[in-house]
């Protein structure tokens, strides 16, 4: 098929493609070029090889069933994704959240937000030639998926942050983990601002080059740090507060000439800024309190000493399901029925696994919750709810027609809106200054094609 840049192609201008192939295109993107020797005459941006989609998916599949699909999106901050949908569906369901999976919660996702950094300017430095670079923050990085592993099992794919509440609690060395993980990465940090900040080979590739304005990056629907390197300082964390964001003490980084050198700079002080709302996360967390049996019976049952209580005594969960034991409920998972009409008896949460074994209550319960047509149902209607993630503004769209399924489910992807600003930021510029450019962007495709 013919594009738009072949038809408009001057006979002494040369058309090439620079991906999908080209290894800084990550095989997902593909720019069509008009270029005079180096210089860029005109682009075509063509998106969509790691389309999948997600959206349809998620409207065949549960409200609970669909959640690891969100750890698919932005695979490099995943636990923002669920955070994301979990409070889409709570919004929806008018329940909440206790307060120490709140602030588990901001830990995952800080830290989520820095290994997002880490990684986008890392492929950005090494892309610009920068190796070293790449090499101190992907070992910072590191440091905080051990932490992220810790507690959830996975380091990308985690699927931990649930509707309700989250999966399990902390690992019982979880503050130490925490502890090296924000020294060795603030350690990283000095040493790549003394690598890069004044280097002039950096700044040549950096400064002036993919200049935007606030009109234009507006216009486009920029949110995160690539519209804070314009100057506008719009954290969805500030600007619309939820979990306990609005209680931790952090400031919002921006740019002045909104080019790749601002862009880098809003995300090295981003992550310091996050390491900041890290330690103050920790200092409000409680140490949890061992699980030493069976919590103590009501008085009503305390006359009442069944076979089924022996059994349940002497239960033992696998190890895959240490932190979530039902002892542990109460802090980590809503108990809040839902007050809607059509919504399951057995709530919003999957019913403990102590019960599931031992009662015949438990095991219906837990029937009821995963089988088709059962499990979560919300009312008809339609909500929106976003967060902040690595790349800007990520909102969940959900319509409910009273089903155990989405009637649409639709992602506002902020990469969507960065990479078609990219056109015009290349145009006129030289062939070299597209890999810091699109460097600069945090292009993640799973979230862009979705």
């Amino acid at each position: 098929m013919e594009t738009r840049i072949q038809r408009e192609a001057r006979p002494e201008s040369m058309l090439i493609n620079m991906g999908p192939s080209h290894p800084a295109m990550h095989g997902t993107i593909r720019i069509m070029l008009e270029l005079d020797a180096e210089r860029i005459l005109n682009a075509e941006v063509e998106i969509g090889y790691l389309h999948r989609g997600f959206e349809k998916t998620c409207e065949n599949k549960t409200y609970f069933n669909l959640l690891p699909y969100t750890d698919r999106l932005n695979y490099v901050s995943p636990l923002i994704n669920n955070l994301g949908y979990a409070m889409t569906m709570e919004k929806m369901l008018g329940v909440g959240v206790p307060e120490r999976a709140q602030l588990i919660r901001v830990l995952m996702s800080e830290l989520s937000r820095v290994s997002d950094h880490l990684t986008c300017l890392a492929a950005m430095a090494m892309e610009s030639g920068a190796f070293t670079v790449f090499l101190y923050m992907i070992k910072a990085r590191e440091f905080l998926w051990d932490v992220i592993e810790f507690t959830t099992g996975a380091r990308m794919t985690t699927s931990y942050i649930r509707i309700g509440g989250v999966r399990a609690d902390l690992h019982p060395d979880w503050r130490g983990s925490l502890a090296t993980a924000v020294r060795e990465t603030r350690r990283v940090l000095k040493d790549v601002s003394g690598l890069l900040d004044k280097n002039s080979i950096f700044q040549g590739r950096t400064r002036g080059v993919g200049v935007i304005s606030k009109e234009d990056a507006l216009s486009y629907g920029w949110t995160g740090p690539c519209l804070r390197s314009t100057g506008i300082p719009y954290d969805v964390r500030k600007a619309s507060p939820y979990l306990i964001y609005d209680k931790l003490d952090f400031e919002v980084p921006v740019g002045e000439f909104g080019d790749n050198f601002d862009r880098y700079r809003v995300r090295m002080r981003e992550m310091e800024q996050s390491l900041r709302l890290l330690e103050q996360v920790a200092v409000l967390i409680p140490d949890a309190a061992p699980i030493t049996g069976e919590p103590a019976n009501e008085p009503a049952e305390a006359i009442r000493v069944s076979r089924r209580q022996k059994t349940a005594a002497r239960i033992r969960l696998s190890p895959n399901l240490e932190g979530s034991e039902k002892a542990r409920y109460a802090d980590l998972l809503t108990s809040d029925k839902p007050a809607v009409l059509g919504s399951t008896a057995c709530g919003v949460v999957v019913p403990p696994k102590e019960d599931t074994y031992t009662t015949m209550e438990g095991l219906i319960s837990h029937f009821l919750f995963f089988m088709n047509g059962h499990g979560i149902r919300p009312p008809k209607g339609d909500v929106y709810f976003s967060v902040e993630g690595g790349n800007g503004e990520v909102g969940f769209y959900v319509v409910s027609d009273g089903t155990d399924r989405p009637y649409r489910l639709h992602l506002r992807a902020p990469c969507f809106h960065v990479v078609s600003a990219l056109e015009p930021l290349i145009k006129g510029r030289l062939l070299a200054d597209i890999i810091p450019t699109f460097g600069s962007m945090n292009i993640i495709a799973g979230e862009l094609d979705r």
